[in-house]
Parts: structure tokens; C-alpha cells; sequence
């Protein structure tokens, strides 16, 4: 294992067994290092990995803290990543919408509560017939993150919101190039929202499905023919 993989392990280590707790700070470098068996230098990248996945906050001339740990602070370079794929890499993280999503949505109709869902209604109701295809999206977003944090679960919803954000570009293509796709959106969020409405799980993870899964077919179309094209 390099060197700087094992000062990770050793700090994380440290965090999994209690030793750091969230929000602690870590020993003086040169103590640490030496509690571990590192160099200085071994120590400091190992650090910096860490902080650029939000587990240590480096803060100068203060120390360094290990974070909340909170699931939407770890999670929040998933979109990062999703951010550096492109074309029909998307397909794959549009597939783990389809999955997470649909869950979102059931346990949002069984546990939401009411007026968290009139607020959802609000939502929809706050788009305009004339929207253009920026507020679409914003609204979509909007409507899908109230959705993940009505499922009660912190860590499912972290997982959608890095999902459904950086997908976004590929909703933003269909919108301009598919006729009906924004009718479409609308009809099938009201859907979504009567079926948590009327605490129906299955009927709101079916048309949270049919919604994400129209994305999905419609780009691996559109990626095909474009490969056809090419040949």
C-alpha cells in the first residue's frame, strides 16, 4: 500500500474507533506523525486527501478538525464527480436515479408530512405556463430535493440531490430538442405529488420510475442515433 494510503487508513482509522470524534482536532503534526509511524510529509497528504472529501477541515493558523461527518458534508463530492462525466456515462448515474428515486418517493408518501407536502404543491403551483426552460429545471430540482428529504432518510436524500443536480444537463437537452418533454415533466410531477398525497407508496414509486426512466430512454436514444450517424 503507499505510504499516503496508509496515513489515511491510520487517520480514518482513528475516527472509526471513536479515538476522533466529529469536530475534535487533531494532535500537533510532528505528534501525530510520530504516534503513527509517519513522515511529516506522509501525514500532510494524507490530510489533504482527507479535507478535499470534506472528512478533516484544515482551518490556517488554528489546527485541523474532523468535520460533522454528516451524510450531505461526505456526499457532497459526488457531484463533483457526476460534474466530469460525460455523454453516455451519464446513462449509468441516470440509472441509480431510477433506483434511489422511486424509494424516495414511496417513503415520502408513507412518512411526509402533510404540510410539507402542501408546501410540494406549492412547488408546482409556483411555475408559470410561459416558464422558460432555466426555471423548468430550477423547479424540477427543487421538487425532487423536497421529495428525498420527505423520505425521512438524510443519507438517500444526499445521494439524490448529488445525483439529480449534475444530471440536470441531459434534462436540459431533452427539454430543447423533444417536443412535449416539458408538458410532460409537469404532468407526470403532479402525478408524483397525488400519489404522496393520497399516501399511495406504490403508485408514487411507479410514476417516479416512468419519470426518471423517460430521461433515461430518451438519452440512450438520442446516443445511439448519434453513434448510427457516426458509422
Amino acid at each position: 500500500m503507499p505510504v499516503t494510503d496508509s496515513a489515511i487508513e491510520k487517520i480514518k482509522a482513528m475516527i472509526v474507533s471513536g479515538e476522533l470524534r466529529p469536530g475534535s482536532r487533531l494532535p500537533k503534526e510532528a505528534d501525530l506523525a510520530e504516534r503513527l509511524g509517519l513522515s511529516r510529509n506522509s501525514l500532510r497528504e494524507a490530510v489533504k486527501a482527507l479535507s478535499l472529501i470534506r472528512v478533516l477541515d484544515v482551518r490556517q493558523g488554528d489546527g485541523t478538525y474532523v468535520t460533522s461527518l454528516e451524510p450531505n458534508l461526505l456526499l457532497d463530492a459526488l457531484g463533483f464527480v457526476v460534474d466530469f462525466h460525460q455523454d453516455d456515462s451519464v446513462l449509468e448515474f441516470l440509472e441509480v436515479r431510477r433506483i434511489l428515486e422511486p424509494a424516495a418517493a414511496a417513503m415520502a408518501a408513507r412518512v411526509m408530512p402533510d404540510e410539507d407536502i402542501a408546501a410540494l404543491g406549492e412547488v408546482l403551483e409556483s411555475l408559470s405556463d410561459d416558464a422558460s426552460l432555466q426555471e423548468l429545471i430550477d423547479n424540477d430540482l427543487e421538487f425532487h430535493h423536497r421529495i428525498a428529504v420527505g423520505s425521512g432518510n438524510t443519507v438517500l436524500c444526499s445521494f439524490v440531490d448529488g445525483l439529480s443536480g449534475p444530471t440536470a444537463r441531459a434534462r436540459i437537452w431533452r427539454g430543447l430538442t423533444e417536443e412535449g418533454a416539458v408538458d410532460r415533466t409537469r404532468q407526470q410531477h403532479r402525478a408524483i405529488l397525488d400519489a404522496i398525497a393520497h399516501r399511495r407508496p406504490d403508485v408514487a414509486h411507479a410514476w417516479a420510475t416512468v419519470h426518471v426512466a423517460g430521461v433515461e430512454q430518451w438519452l440512450r436514444d438520442t446516443l445511439g442515433a448519434a453513434g448510427s450517424s457516426l458509422g
